[in-house]
């Protein structure tokens, strides 16, 4: 009895995922252009002409949003109101037509992980040296760590091996930390070489990783305890701090287990798949946050369908109930893309207030991977929710989604202006110590990259902004 159970469940929640996952990757746009043919290719699908609320399903005036979903839940500026609206109620906060929107919105980040690293390093690199890196990058799996060993790649171009060392150092330091790395023990390593630069690091972290990885990836923490001879609570400390903090699996964190397919061309955003506005137009009110349902009306399985069944002959049956199967999944899954949307963007709005009513300078440095443990879906899921979408903010702007995960922009924003102000160019090392001043700790090397990243020269090559200081 369980037996057959079971055998019912499994295939349909792995196809519940799978379409649920599939509809969580598409805009606005493509979610609609997926509705549309699924309502031509299932005849138990169907599409009520009504204006109802997509979130709490409450019929809806002729115009005009929600005013339910829309309303505030608490007396607090910092909980955004984050609700699902249908496309005809989109409406710009900054009076831009569609039509008229500037053709200097943001790309999409459609960048694959070896050309990213690559464009962080190139200015350190001579034109072999080039050459080798891009065939380095080339030869990491989907968790960014290297499939092919050192020696081969010293082979391929005839150098010796420490050469490669040292471009898979290089590589190593970039972003997403640990990239490259042979191992994710190798990787955790390098990252806390990096973090160590400018944090206190827990006395036990490095023991653990180097000696005890099996240990930690089983949550064995009473074995560890006695292994070090430290107490629980120690143990617990430093695990804590290791998965806050490293990720085996550096390119994760920021494409999760999807890799960005490069053949596509770079998209411009034109029409955004989020809205974000203040209540009432006011700054000191709570953020409101409108998710796209591109539906004028609302989608259900055939009532008259599924009633028809039980008189159609047993060739018909079968056909027709996979067809109210289909249906019914389908109609979940949607459900489901945005109820995830929805706890997503009421977390990121919620962390972002500052960046997004303020400017880049406030952006706070948060990850993927730390959202997805925040609402307890694996990190793909939350890439999925996050690949290629759009964002308009308040200021009639148009952004990608993504860089509201962009943990290196605060910064980067804040060099450019200390370079732009400077009245003599300064080094690295000058510029790290006024990003310190301002409350970013980093590195020198982590200046170099940052600034190679802008496109701004060295300061033996740059020449100040004249008037500037």
């Amino acid at each position: 009895m369980f037996q057959t159970h079971n055998h019912t469940l499994r295939p349909l929640t792995t196809a519940h995922l799978a379409q649920t996952m599939t509809l969580l990757s598409l805009t606005a746009d493509e979610l609609r252009e997926q509705i549309e043919s699924e309502l031509a290719s299932n005849p138990a699908l169907e599409l009520i002409e009504e204006r109802r609320c997509p979130t709490c399903h409450r019929l809806l005036p002729q115009k005009g949003i929600c005013p339910t979903c829309s309303s505030p839940k608490s007396d607090s500026n910092e909980e955004p109101i984050v609700f699902v609206s249908p496309r005809e109620d989109f409406n710009f906060s900054s009076g831009i037509s569609s039509d008229d929107m500037p053709e200097d919105n943001y790309s999409s980040t459609i960048e694959d992980l070896p050309t990213f690293v690559l464009r962080q390093i190139a200015s350190e690199l001579d034109p072999s040296e080039r050459v080798i890196a891009a065939y380095f990058l080339t030869h990491l799996d989907d968790d960014g760590l290297l499939t092919t060993s050192l020696i081969e790649i010293a082979s391929y171009f005839h150098v010796p091996v420490s050469k490669i060392e040292q471009i898979q150092k290089l590589i190593q330091r970039a972003e997403p930390y640990g990239v490259g790395s042979c191992s994710p023990k190798e990787a955790l390593l390098v990252q806390l070489d990096f973090l160590s630069e400018t944090h206190d690091i827990p006395a036990l972290a490095r023991q653990i990783i180097e000696n005890e990885m099996g240990l930690l990836s089983r949550h064995q923490y009473a074995e560890l305890a006695r292994a070090f001879k430290v107490s629980l609570r120690t143990v617990h400390q430093t695990v804590t701090f290791i998965s806050e903090n490293l990720n085996p699996f550096p390119a994760r964190s920021h494409w999760g287990d999807v890799r960005q397919a490069t053949e596509a061309p770079p998209q411009v955003y034109h029409r955004p798949d989020i809205l974000i506005s203040y209540l009432n137009e006011d700054q000191d009110k709570p953020l409101v946050v409108e998710i796209i349902m591109p539906l004028n009306g609302t989608l259900r399985v055939n009532p008259m369908f599924k009633s028809a069944i039980h008189e159609a002959n047993q060739e018909k049956k079968e056909d027709w109930k996979n067809d109210l199967e289909r249906a019914s999944l389908f109609v979940k899954c949607l459900q489901q893309r945005n109820h995830t949307i929805t706890r997503l963007m009421q977390r990121v709005a919620s962390l972002q207030r500052s960046f997004i009513c303020r400017g880049e300078k406030h952006l706070r440095p948060v990850t993927r991977a730390y959202i997805s443990i925040e609402l307890g879906v694996h990190e793909s899921t939350i890439s999925r929710a996050v690949a290629n979408k759009a964002v308009q903010l308040p200021n009639g702007r148009i952004v990608p989604l993504a860089m509201f995960f962009d943990r290196s922009l605060n910064v980067r924003k804040i060099l450019k202006e200390i370079i732009e102000k400077e009245a003599r160019s300064f080094s690295d090392t000058e510029i790290a110590n006024l990003l310190s001043e301002q409350g970013f700790k980093v590195a020198r090397r982590t200046v170099a990259k940052y600034r190679a990243m802008e496109g701004i020269l060295p300061a033996h090559l740059r020449r100040p902004t004249p008037g500037a200081g």
